[in-house]
């Protein structure tokens, strides 16, 4: 007698089966889980299935930092390479909508590459963009900067700033954070006049200029830190948290006690902020406050 044959279950369809359910998703979701992955991680996926191939490149959120490739040389030509190579694989076969765009990786210097990148996702509706160079000497980034008037949301690391007059600021920018920056005092003034929305400004150690001048209506959140003579704000009525932590050493306190202008300065500092709800000030500059009313 001849044993019957068991009949073992089909685990793969199974599988495939629960690979669909997860293809079926809508789209807008399947961008969302693929944006949380790191870049590498994202592109990985375009094995799974042919339905999967290049679902990575309708990403809206493209993020390049160190996360986004492993290399085992010390070689900082060999790292700068590689990352130049995946950042122009990506932006080239990337197809749809791009909303944030982010460049942070340790090992990148302000190559000319980062010129292209910036060209490209210009031409894109992009409303978040992030640029930290680590090394090397501050990167001046090109004018199609400037031409992104979707931005809402700016943030520079180690830049030198010199936008071409034309240029009149960004209509919908609500937030800026600027962090080691060289710029003069007018084009910042102009630069921040001309974001209307603006409602968080985030400023730390520029180079430049020494006099801090704010005026941005809409403006609500103000983080400054570094080496500045004086801040004074105008037509922030609307600004309600503040934090301070400005360096300045104290023979200027003493020449500006001698000139008779602290208790000006000071009145004027508080005068245009009738809506604050929160001040954090650094030690040091309590101690600078201190000797200049006193």
């Amino acid at each position: 007698m001849v044993p019957k044959q068991r009949v073992l279950p089909k685990f793969p369809c199974k599988v495939e089966a629960e690979l669909d359910k997860i293809s079926s998703l809508p789209g807008h979701i399947i961008d969302n889980i693929l944006s949380h992955l790191p870049i590498k991680d994202a592109v990985r996926t375009s094995v799974l299935s042919r339905k999967w191939r290049y679902r990575w490149a309708t990403v809206p959120s493209l993020v390049f930092d160190t996360q986004c490739f492993s290399v085992s040389s010390q070689d900082p030509v060999l790292i700068k390479n590689k990352l130049v190579s995946i950042i122009d694989h990506v932006l080239l076969l990337h197809n749809g909508p791009l909303q944030k765009f982010k460049l942070s990786h340790r090992d990148l210097l302000g190559v000319a590459d980062i010129d292209k990148w910036i060209l490209v996702i210009s031409r894109s509706f992009i409303k978040e963009f992030i640029l930290e160079i680590w090394k090397g000497q501050r990167y001046r980034p090109p004018s199609s900067l400037f031409n992104c008037q979707n931005l809402i949301h700016l943030e520079l690391f180690n830049c030198l700033l010199k936008p071409p007059e034309s240029i009149k600021g960004f209509r919908n920018l609500k937030s800026l954070d600027l962090q080691h920056i060289t710029i003069t005092q007018d084009v910042f003034e102009n630069l921040i006049s001309s974001c209307p929305l603006l409602e968080r400004l985030t400023l730390m150690n520029f180079d430049g200029f020494m006099d801090l001048n704010i005026d941005a209506p809409n403006l609500q959140f103000f983080d400054v830190g570094g080496v500045f003579r004086d801040v004074s704000f105008k037509n922030t009525f609307s600004l309600a948290l503040i934090s301070i932590g400005l360096y300045v050493s104290i023979n200027d306190v003493d020449e500006q006690r001698k000139a008779g202008e602290n208790s000006s300065k000071l009145l004027r500092f508080f005068a245009n902020l009738p809506h604050i709800r929160r001040l954090e000030i650094q030690s040091y500059f309590l101690k600078v406050i201190f000797l200049v009313a006193s």
